[in-house]
């Protein structure tokens, strides 16, 4: 399983950005940004396609073949996380034998970036 980086850690690396400032680093001493540093770091993405609320005696009853009704309508955008972070907005879609996501939205970047803090 890939490491992933702690919010803590994102924060220190993107401190200072913006302010035109650079560092040696990289391959044979290439100037790089701080952002720069973190490309390559993986992220873990996921979908929320809706929720549902139950009791415990229902979480009980389940059985295979139960069908647990969500709050969205099928129509409705689902949700698309980084690191637990919503940045964007899609439609499921089927691809061969696996689904995706078609990106339908997505988040202004002031509204991710203030999601960071």
């Amino acid at each position: 399983m890939p490491d992933f980086l702690s919010q803590e850690e994102i924060d220190a690396l993107l401190k200072g950005e913006g302010s035109g400032e650079e560092q040696k680093g990289g391959i044979e001493g290439k100037e790089t940004s701080n952002l720069d540093l973190i490309l390559d770091f993986p992220l873990e993405v996921s979908v929320r396609l809706g929720e549902s609320k139950q009791y415990y005696g229902s979480l009980l009853d389940l059985k295979l073949g139960k069908i647990i009704e969500l709050d969205r309508e099928v129509q409705e955008p689902v949700d698309i996380y980084a690191n637990g972070k919503l940045i964007a907005k899609g439609e499921v879609v089927v691809l061969d034998e696996h689904f995706g996501v078609r990106i339908t939205e997505i988040l202004d970047k002031v509204e991710r970036v203030k999601q960071l803090k």
